[in-house]
């Protein structure tokens, strides 16, 4: 199965990407990660990307387009796969249309993992990270043992700087804003999957895996 994942920040999108993942069989395929190893690599295309990542600007979508096609044309994306980060306009729509045109495959699901503002806001603005090792922790679903202390190693638990309120409306004011014509476009070519992804993990699962295999 083939699938494009869109989330607004907090929704849970890696958390259901990694499950979809294991319970698929196939890749999950960040392009945020994609970029970041190519570059890393110095790969042809890494290194075309390196310039625009360097100076801050956004690197090209048919640039991107092609990193893209690189990695679906891999043994292991033969089955499907899970692209997460792309597309995010409806110019991406079409440039993953032609990538795809040219494997041969075509898209089964745009999924788009749905909530409301104020759950959104509350997921993140009460979540804490360790510095040290990486945990996430949330005040209220998943608190560490200790109040504002890593369970794993100790180290005080830390807010990230863009976990704020405001910080958080403005980006989801942004994705709104980006997202929604591409939700049209998929609705349009029937291929829309909107999955509400309120609740525990294991809900938004199975009504995820519902929603694919029905």
């Amino acid at each position: 199965m083939r699938i494009t994942l869109m989330g607004p920040p907090g929704v849970g999108k890696g958390t259901q990407a990694d499950r979809l993942k294991g319970h698929l069989e196939v890749p999950h395929v960040s392009t945020g990660d994609l970029l970041r190893d190519a570059v890393k690599q110095g790969t042809p295309m890494g290194r075309k990307a390196r310039a625009f990542v360097e100076s801050g600007e956004l690197v090209p979508d048919e640039l991107m387009g092609e990193l893209i096609a690189e990695r679906l044309a891999r043994p292991d994306a033969a089955e499907g796969f899970i692209l997460d980060g792309f597309p995010r306009t409806v110019e991406q729509v079409a440039i993953l249309e032609r990538v795809l045109d040219r494997l041969g495959v075509k898209l089964d699901r745009a999924v788009a993992l749905t909530a409301i503002e104020a759950e959104i806001v509350r997921r993140l603005t009460g979540r804490r990270i360790c510095p040290t090792d990486g945990t996430v922790y949330h005040l209220e679903s998943h608190p560490p043992k200790s109040p504002g202390t890593c369970d794993q190693c100790g180290s005080a638990l830390v807010q990230r700087a863009d976990d704020n309120e405001e910080v958080i409306r403005k980006r989801l004011e942004v994705y709104s804003r980006q997202t929604l014509p591409v939700m049209e476009a998929y609705r349009q070519r029937g291929t829309l999957l909107e999955v509400d992804a309120s609740g525990a993990p294991d809900e938004v699962f199975e009504k995820l895996k519902t929603g694919i295999e029905g």
